[in-house]
């Protein structure tokens, strides 16, 4: 994994508690699927902002989160 103490959020449990508890969203596999598939497409437009602020690192380890939440099925 690479060096994340630059982002925002430093780790699984601090991401989700910003999801579901600051933005109030429901994070069920359904939804974490959504975003991972949004995620992954270059050709979103939000993908792309996300990636312009954050960059490829911080975007791939996002993804890594969602996917920790669909398998967690909460």
């Amino acid at each position: 994994m690479t060096d994340t103490r630059g982002f925002y959020f430093q780790s699984y449990e601090e991401w989700r508690h910003a999801i579901t508890q600051r933005c109030r969203i429901d994070l069920t596999p359904e939804y974490a699927r959504a975003r991972i598939t949004a995620l992954r497409n270059p050709g979103d437009s939000a993908t792309r902002e996300f990636t312009d602020l954050y960059g490829d690192a911080y975007l791939q380890q996002v993804i890594e989160w969602f996917e920790q939440a669909e398998r967690s099925g909460q």
